[in-house]
């Protein structure tokens, strides 16, 4: 193997190592905001689970977050706005992360 090619397999792993974190902190910031969510709406233990698993699920409809949000904005009511969901993902996707850097 030339150089070259060591550099592009070096590339090419690094890309796939960053879309696979980035899918994991997605999915984590999204288990994270349906537990916010299950508080809100008075769940806890087994119950917030469930629904936090229904919010990671939720993600899978279309790409981007916009189906979590409809998810979590259907369910809350007024309990919160899209503007304050908006908001909650934006600081869990950085608690996600961080969360995901310790583990490593």
């Amino acid at each position: 193997m030339t150089t070259f090619d060591d550099r592009e397999n070096a590339f090419e792993n690094k890309f796939a190592h960053d879309a696979e974190m980035q899918f994991k902190a997605e999915a984590r910031r999204n288990k994270l905001l349906g537990l916010w969510a299950a508080e809100l709406l008075g769940k806890s233990g087994a119950d917030a689970d469930a629904y936090a698993v229904e919010v990671v699920k939720s993600d899978f409809e279309e790409a981007g977050h916009e189906d979590v949000v409809r998810k979590v904005a259907g369910d809350l009511g007024d309990k919160a706005t899209e503007a304050e969901i908006r908001e909650k993902i934006a600081q869990l996707l950085k608690v996600a992360k961080s969360q995901l850097l310790d583990e490593a």
